[in-house]
């Protein structure tokens, strides 16, 4: 098949998708399905939509809301662009978005500075994170069929908490309807690269697995749970006797979890859905309204590639390990939502609960030669990592006056999140002689880990805006906000030891086979707690802040609108290591972080000809550390399979935002706009390299003296009519944005950074970041484009490309050549390459038997666009971590009553 041929025939598949009938289809006259091409039926005129909500405007026929009244720079995806991208995650949905970029698949970088600079909210309250190494919320926990708009906000606002970098993405939960609705969905799709193939996996707990929970396999016994409880290390001796130790380990889960297994096929890619709604009246009026969704997703991937240390030696990036490696993955998400929102005209009370239940279970066999042992070895290990997030939220909101000039915003709640990874296993394999794989449980170690994240976030806040009676439109408003998070973490970890008087033959056995109840009643094997002492295992973080805010915002003109506030912040930060055996030398600490600050914020709107407007603003923000990188304990990375600890000498940054952006909307939906940014951070955290721990380098945190961001942004949106009579009433779209942005880190000479490895003082600073180098995470290139057609039925086809451009991951180590007196590089920085993929996604809205029916189909990364992370240095290259993602595809129908 020619390629001229397969273009005809993709645009002819496209064409009948949106063709105006279908055999089992009714004509439907109903308006398109973006509610930016029209206004909603109650909104009302421009100027009334205005009125409603406290804001005057003389100009601006066709400026949606909300840019119509707020005076931040922000971008606002509606639930009908959630829908168009078929994106089934916040931070999916997210990467369409001008200046932003997701890295891991969940984290997101706004204008290029990673994930710590920002903030999530839902329904403007803080949440709690289930990240062990992170306290940001991972943004693929939020399933896209839960909100019903996303806003991300890139200027400061002081109604917003302090930490603030990049950008706060406020999430907004799905809303009551005006009718009742109830919609079902369901879908089968998989991966070029996983369905269908060889694969590997282990039993775990059986058919429960299937939805991300387990059975009780994976439960603590109770042997090894009582043993806990005594606050000993569990190895023979004074504390426990040898008899009780071989009980503890026989006690341990074997076979299910030990064992890896090969699959011919991996199975296809499953989700359902179900989402309703309805509103009643109460008494004259009033209106009970009530929304609750439900999800269920299961889904595989399989990752084929190669994995790299090296070191620069005599001037080249060198290989010194290399290894080939097979990680199947299976992930089972479970979501739901219920919300109750009573509505008395003046006053409004809701309250909304939201429960996300999110699990990997991943079986991995990584082989290759080995630097530090000098053969090659093979290291299988199989994981469950089970997050879950509650959050409860009351809201409410109150208008008084007689000309309903004061307006009340008040919401309190509480969330929990956790991380629970039970039998995390691990064993390596040496190659003997004859090309045969064993394991003498001495210089071939295991390891079984339990480790537990558990964090709660209280939090409370009342927004007032006061219209006062002056000849101008003049608002003041204040507020008050209070969180209170708290996190605990813990980690054990256990390893089968040989004396040295395990038998030869035994050594070849298989895993599970090895860690029979007869190797261990023989005591060819013995059970050991090798977890870490002194503070390394376990921790608890606590972050209290207390916030009061004033801002005057006032449209001084007919075309000029003005907002200058001052936030207070007061917080108490801490994370405290804790010793679990009360013994040996604890590790470095540091005092809590106890800071206040004014954070002033000015924001200017110049709507200086119709429909087109000048948006400038400047602002003062703070970036704290995180509670895994204030804790001086090392952790494995599972998204990065490297190894971290914590620096506690760690300490807020400030940030200085200056923004301005010109936006032109020249009709209802359609839109052009450019901006430029600059920010000056001071001591910006930056991940660095520790040194190595074994055969991995290992990472760490620290503030680097200074950095610059500044950039460019794009943005472009229209609608064309389509001038082929062939594609009914069918027109065109048309979105794009490109974002340029670069920084500079700048080290001057007798500048200092205090790391973990040197206790605390100071080294130079010199040593860890090259002056000059950009900021960690920011890609120099964004680029999104979306080409799409739509009818007035509501079926659409998209086409979206995206690019980023390479990105540092984590800083190398330089060093310090006494010949010379210059700094040397050691280890090159750690660099992504992310790249371009190209998605697909295509819907057909038809009726049958009288249901609105929606058959969908989504291609995903359809030039299979690898992952790829490497070092480079000299014309030498290590490949860090490489392999193909493959395209993955998803058909669905739903149908809606």
């Amino acid at each position: 098949m020619t390629l001229t041929t397969a273009r005809t025939g993709l645009f002819l598949a496209i064409a009948a998708l949106l063709a105006p009938h279908g055999a089992l289809a009714q004509a439907s006259t109903a308006e398109p399905a973006s509610s930016e091409q029209s206004p909603p039926a109650d909104a009302g005129t421009p100027d009334q939509a205005a009125t409603e909500l406290d804001a005057v405007q003389v100009r601006g026929e066709f400026i949606p809301q909300p840019m119509l009244t707020s005076s931040a720079v922000m971008t606002h995806v509606s639930r009908e662009d959630l829908s168009r991208q078929g994106d089934s995650t916040v931070a999916d949905a997210l990467v369409r978005v001008a200046g932003l970029s997701v890295n891991e698949g969940k984290y997101v970088y706004v204008r290029g500075l990673n994930e710590r600079y920002s903030s999530a909210l839902l329904n403007n309250s803080p949440l709690p994170s289930p990240e062990p190494l992170k306290r940001v919320v991972p943004l693929d926990l939020f399933p896209t069929n839960m909100l019903d708009t996303v806003e991300i906000q890139k200027t400061y606002s002081v109604r917003f908490p302090g930490e603030f970098g990049g950008g706060t993405i406020n999430l907004t939960s799905a809303v009551v309807p005006e009718a009742p609705f109830l919609t079902l969905k369901a879908g089968i799709g998989g991966n070029s690269e996983t369905t269908g193939q060889p694969g590997l996996t282990h039993y775990g707990g059986g058919a429960s697995d299937f939805f991300g929970f387990d059975d009780g396999t994976r439960k603590m016994s109770t042997e090894l749970r009582d043993a806990l409880a005594t606050g000993k290390r569990i190895t023979p001796g004074p504390d426990f006797s040898s008899e009780e130790v071989k009980a503890i380990g026989r006690s341990f889960v074997n076979a299910p979890l030990n064992l890896l297994q090969t699959t011919d096929h991996v199975d296809p890619d499953y989700e359902y859905e179900i989402s309703g709604g309805n509103a009643f009246d109460v008494g004259t009026s009033s209106r009970l309204g009530v929304i609750a969704t439900a999800a269920l997703k299961n889904k595989w991937r399989t990752h084929e590639g190669v994995q790299q240390d090296g070191a620069v030696e005599q001037g080249q990036m060198a290989v010194q390990s290399d290894y080939d490696f097979l990680s199947t993955t299976n992930q089972a998400t479970v979501n739901g939502l219920l919300g109750v929102t009573l509505d008395m005209e003046d006053h409004t009370i809701g309250v909304m609960t939201m429960y996300v239940h999110d699990t990997d279970k991943e079986t991995r066999s990584t082989e290759g030669y080995s630097l530090l042992t000098g053969d090659n070895i093979r290291d299988d290990t199989t994981r469950w990592y089970e997050r879950e997030l509650i959050n409860t939220q009351l809201t409410g909101k109150h208008v008084f006056g007689e000309f309903r000039d004061l307006t009340i915003d008040w919401r309190a709640g509480h969330s929990r999140a956790s991380l629970d990874a039970p039998y995390e296993k691990g064993f390596r394999y040496r190659e003997d002689q004859d090309g045969n794989w064993f394991h003498d449980a001495s210089q071939a170690q295991n390891y079984t880990r339990f480790s537990e994240v558990n964090e709660r976030v209280d939090s409370a806040g009342v927004d007032a805006a006061w219209r006062l009676p002056t000849d101008i439109d003049f608002y003041l408003n204040f507020g008050a906000a209070w969180s209170d998070t708290e996190r605990d973490a813990v980690q054990r970890e256990f390893r089968f030891l040989s004396l040295g008087n395990l038998p030869f033959p035994n050594r070849y056995q298989r895993p599970d086979f090895l860690l029979s109840d007869y190797n261990i009643s023989q005591g060819y094997i013995t059970l050991r707690e090798t977890t870490g002492g002194t503070g390394a295992a376990a921790y608890d973080g606590a972050l209290e802040t207390r916030a009061l805010y004033v801002e005057a915002e006032s449209q001084l003109t007919d075309n000029l609108r003005a907002t200058a506030g001052v936030r207070y912040e007061d917080a108490t930060q801490s994370v405290e290591p804790i010793d679990l055996f009360d013994v040996g030398q604890p590790l470095p600490t540091a005092p809590p972080l106890e800071n206040d600050y004014f954070l002033p914020a000015v924001s200017v709107t110049w709507n200086f000809a119709d429909n087109q407007q000048l948006r400038m603003a400047a602002s003062k923000t703070i970036a704290r550390p995180q509670f895994r990188e204030l804790a001086p304990q090392q952790y494995l990375d599972l998204d990065s399979d490297r190894l971290v600890i914590g620096n506690p000498f760690l300490v807020d940054s400030e940030l200085l935002n200056f923004d301005a952006r010109y936006e032109w909307y020249f009709n209802r939906g359609e839109y052009l706009s450019a901006g430029v940014f600059y920010k000056n951070i001071d001591k910006p955290v930056e991940v660095v390299l520790n040194g190595r721990s074994g055969s991995s380098w290992q990472q760490s945190f620290i503030n680097a003296p200074e950095a610059v961001v500044y950039g460019l942004e794009l943005d472009f949106r229209k609608y064309y009519e389509s001038p082929f009579e062939w594609t009914g009433d069918s027109r065109f779209f048309v979105s794009a944005n490109y974002t340029y942005s670069d920084s500079e880190v700048r080290v001057d000479d007798g500048d200092v950074a205090y790391t973990l490895a040197g206790n605390g003082n100071p080294q130079p600073a010199s040593e860890l970041v090259m002056d000059g180098s950009r900021l960690q995470g920011q890609s120099e290139h964004l680029a999104n484009l979306q080409l799409g057609m739509e009818d007035s039925s509501g079926s659409q086809a998209t086409l979206l490309v995206g690019y980023a451009s390479e990105r540092i991951n984590a800083r190398g180590i330089n060093g310090f050549d006494p010949a010379t007196g210059n700094t040397i590089v050691v280890q090159p920085d750690y660099v992504q390459d992310p790249g371009t993929t190209v998605d697909l996604v295509l819907k057909k809205v038809f009726t049958l038997w009288n249901v609105d029916m929606e058959l969908g189909l989504e291609a995903r990364n359809l030039f299979n666009q690898e992952y790829s992370e490497y070092q480079e240095f000299g014309g030498g290259r290590a490949d860090v971590m490489r392999y193909d993602l493959g395209t993955s595809y998803m058909l669905s129908l739903s149908a809606s009553f």
